[in-house]
Formats: structure tokens, sequence, C-alpha cells
């Protein structure tokens, strides 16, 4: 079977040396010189936080030490909105452009212009396809708006104009997280850039034990998890790993900016930074999106093909379901994103295309037509 999270998705080498790892603060002190090197800044405008969102929390909060309305793409994860409220700023949400899943230039300027109160924007580069950042970037010049890249689903890719992300805007937050561009189940950086004088001081509380242990175990539970799925227990051995406290959501995750990443998830971090392309064209994108009609219907034929791509970014504008109503999203507002979250499904992109022709060949019988 294949599977749509990378995490889940860790092989029998990968797995144990990730549950094995074994790291110091030598560790963490390499990654946050390497990130620094690598993003062209200086060791002391880069933090490492336990997850991403309290990485963007900081980003904006340092920034915006009064607040203020920050400008967020329509489909997106609630940790962003938690991120921007934490950060004591309010999400304002722009409408996406259909083809980059993102607000361009378009889109931008109409928030602007019926939110004077705005301060800053982030620029997410969903699923990996980069934003129109030359635009993007141009808006903000104009209009001395703060620019923040959040790098989840894009580290290692480049913009259209070669420009890496992660190296235009003010500041730029990573996540670490289950499927994210670089995996280790959790954890974040935020980085500041030379062109604005912020210096951030590296956390020192150290992750809950409990957290450490559901971080070490995931891929192991991952893998069991794929075993049962042949079995058909897939879906209910997750639910008993979620109830018991075994295994966490994403989505759950709690915000800490005191709490800084583990040593050893700064081990394996690291290596996986260094493996980023170093040159254009950069990182392909982490997931293929495609727009179907009757997406549970093929969801449910996929999986009995043996595709489980039921975890989709994003199925709701403000994901997941069970926290879109605190999100406060306006879908009048962002009709655009509102119809491609019901109709959008993801592919995983780290797998050979032989071994996703059947799953093209169903998607295909249900996907929109593009004069549709």
């Amino acid at each position: 079977m294949l599977f749509l999270g990378q995490a889940s998705n860790f092989r029998g080498f990968k797995t144990w040396k990730h549950f094995f790892a074994v790291g110091g603060k030598h560790n963490s002190d390499e990654l946050r010189a390497y990130i620094a090197a690598h993003y062209g800044t200086s060791t002391g405008r880069v933090a490492l936080f336990h997850n991403g969102r309290s990485a963007l929390t900081v980003a904006i909060r340092e920034l915006l030490p009064e607040g203020g309305e920050v400008v967020i793409t329509g489909l997106t994860c609630i940790a962003v909105v938690q991120a921007v409220r934490a950060a004591g700023c309010e999400p304002v949400y722009a409408d996406i452009d259909v083809e980059t899943l993102h607000y361009g230039k378009k889109e931008l300027l109409e928030v602007l212009k019926n939110h004077p109160d705005v301060k800053a924007v982030v620029v997410q580069n969903n699923l990996g396809n980069p934003a129109d950042i030359e635009n993007i970037e141009k808006i903000c010049k104009k209009h001395k708006l703060f620019l923040i890249e959040d790098l989840a689903h894009c580290a290692g890719v480049r913009y259209a104009d070669g420009r890496e992300a992660g190296t235009v805007g003010h500041a730029a937050a990573m996540s670490f997280g289950k499927g994210k561009s670089i995996d280790t189940i959790s954890g974040g950086a935020v980085i500041f850039s030379e062109r604005v004088d912020i210096t951030v001081k590296q956390p020192e509380k150290r992750p809950k034990l409990g957290e450490c242990a559901r971080d070490r175990w995931y891929p192991v539970f991952g893998h069991q998890i794929r075993v049962l799925y042949y079995l058909g227990l897939g879906k209910l051995f997750t639910a008993f790993l979620i109830k018991i406290g075994c295994i966490e959501r994403s989505a759950d995750s709690r915000l800490s900016t005191e709490t800084r990443l583990a040593h050893w998830q700064a081990k394996l971090a690291i290596e996986q930074i260094k493996n980023l392309p170093k040159k254009a064209p950069g990182r392909p994108p982490l997931r293929q999106h495609y727009f179907v009609l009757h997406r549970k219907e093929l969801l449910r034929k996929l999986e009995k093909m043996g595709y489980i791509f039921t975890d989709t970014w994003y199925d709701v504008p403000v994901s997941p379901s069970r926290y879109y109503a605190m999100s406060n999203f306006d879908e009048e507002e962002c009709p655009v994103t509102t119809a491609v979250a019901k109709h959008i499904i993801n592919v995983p992109t780290n797998y050979p295309d032989s071994e996703l022709t059947s799953a093209y060949k169903i998607i295909k019988e249900y996907q929109i037509d593009e004069e549709d």
C-alpha cells in the first residue's frame, strides 16, 4: 500500500535510525549555524523550537510587537491561524489563485483594500508550489509590509525568478513536522533576515518526556499501521493509539515558544537540510494535486486499490475540519478557496510514477475538466 504522509512511510533503516537517534547541544548548534549559512543570515537570527507553529509565532511577534492584521492564504492549516493569534495579531484570509493554490497580486491587493490595518503577509507555497513571489514582494515594499515565508511545504523549492524559498522575506519559519519538507516528526525553526534588526533567543526548555516519546515511536507505529491496513484494521489501530496518547495528530501539537527542539531531532534535521538541492530547479512539490468530483467515492476506490490518500491538504479551507469553526473563515469572501477545498485531492511525489499508474488512471475518471 502507498500512503500520503512521509512520516508514515519511514522504511526499515530510517525508522530505526530515527528511533535510536542520540544528539547533544552541539547538534542543535550545528543545525542553527547551517540554517543561517544556507539562508544567508547569522546564527543569532536563528532559533529552534519543538514545532513549526511556535517558530511562526516568534517570527510574527518579533516583527509586529504591537500586533495588527496578518494576511494568510485561505487554503491553510489551523496551525497558521494559531500562530498568528498567539503573536497577538489577527489573520486575514486571502482568496487563492486556482493554479498556484495561493494568493497572488490580484487577491492580495483586494485584501489590502478592505483591511488597512494589515502589517504583514505570510507566503505559504502550498504543497510546495511556488507562489508569485515577485509581485507579492513588490506589493509588500510599496505598502511597507513585512513578508514572512512559511517553509513547511517548500524547503528547497525555488521561485520562478530562481530565488530559494526562505531567502526573500524578512523572516521565515520552518516546520519539521510529520509529512513536511523536513520531517523529524516534530520541530521547527525561525530565521530572521539580515535586513531586520532582530536577534532571537534560543529557547532552553526541554520538550516534555511524553512528547519526545511520541516523536520517537511515531514511525514505528506508522509501520504497524501500514501492516494492519492489509488486514483492514489500520484505521481502528490509529484511532486507538490516538485515544491512549501514543500518537498525536499534527494539528493538535502544543504551541510553546519556550520549548526547544530535541537535540536528537536536530541531528536528524541537519542531515535532511544538507540534502536540499543547491541550485535550480530546486526541489519538486511535496504533492501533486488534482480537482475531482465525488471525492469521497474516489478516495474509497483508491483505498481498495491500496492507495491511502485520505490525508488531503486541505479538505476544508482551514483544516482540519474539527477546528474549522474556530478559524472564523468567511467562505463568501474566498469563493475560489471554498470551491477548491471541496474538490482537491493530493498524490505523493516521493513514489515513482510506475507505482502510481493505477491511481492516475482512476483519478482521471473523476477529474474535473479545465473547462469546468
